[in-house]
């Protein structure tokens, strides 16, 4: 079993990440909607224009979300980065609980009681709730986005399962001349340096290199069979031997066409 799958985490089925991702959005979208209500109304109190107190919400809590999203791509950046992205949403996540506090606790005071009362800390505490869950709601949609589902992981493996490789021998059977020798068994000379081979010894190490894309002769598989049989080649003549590799095959290919 190769270590990916030791180490892989185990998977949620589709139908549950999908509840999931469901209600964890529905919750960012109501504690957005409480939140955003206190916050308009301070912009208003503010003197911003009133036009224009409809975006003061969306900075502050637009930059949360943002924020939060950036950690998350930024877990393997530098230490000084994170440290400044995190100031950044921590500043930005008090300024929206200080100012959902104080709206509460100010209308609290402004308001005559007829029912329940409640006294300034619990209401601050109680309109607090709303950009927490925000925060708190944004980082598990962008945990559980993440986390690839039972059917992701199967797709996954699909594309990246190891496709079988056929050899250029297998697809074009080598011609039997009286030029084409057998392949050696143990080259090489004295002293560490790799020895020649013929053009036809590279072609037999040739067929026995698994194709590239598209079911086409590789350079780069050619090259590498022939130097793990111990020889080394020159370019150009790497190069010959891949197009008479290339024209067996496509003369196999056209005759069973």
């Amino acid at each position: 079993m190769s270590s990916h799958a030791i180490t892989a985490a185990p998977s949620a089925p589709l139908p549950l990440a999908t509840a999931i991702r469901t209600g964890v959005s529905l919750l960012a979208v109501a504690a957005f909607a409480l939140s955003y209500d206190a916050l308009r109304q301070m912009a208003a109190a503010s003197h911003i224009h009133r036009a224009l107190t409809y975006a003061f919400p969306l900075v502050i809590d637009g930059f949360i979300a943002i924020g939060i999203g950036a950690l998350l791509i930024l877990r393997t950046a530098p230490l000084s980065a994170r440290l400044y992205v995190s100031a950044l949403v921590g500043v930005a996540t008090a300024t929206s609980i200080w100012a959902n506090v104080l709206h509460a606790v100010r209308l609290n005071q402004q308001t005559r009681h007829t029912s329940l009362a409640l006294d300034d800390i619990t209401v601050g505490v109680i309109s607090a709730i709303a950009p927490l869950a925000l925060a708190g709601a944004v980082h598990f949609y962008l945990l559980v986005a993440r986390r690839p589902t039972a059917t992701d992981r199967h797709n996954s493996d699909d594309r990246h399962a190891p496709a079988a490789e056929h050899t250029i021998g297998e697809l074009a059977p080598p011609h039997t001349t009286g030029t084409d020798t057998d392949v050696p068994q143990q080259p090489g000379e004295s002293g560490g340096k790799q020895s020649s081979v013929s053009l036809e010894q590279a072609v037999a190490i040739g067929r026995t290199a698994p194709l590239g894309r598209g079911d086409s002769v590789s350079r780069r598989n050619v090259e590498k069979a022939i130097r793990d049989s111990g020889f080394g080649m020159s370019r150009a003549r790497l190069d010959k031997v891949k197009d008479l590799l290339q024209a067996e095959l496509d003369a196999v290919t056209t005759s069973t066409d």
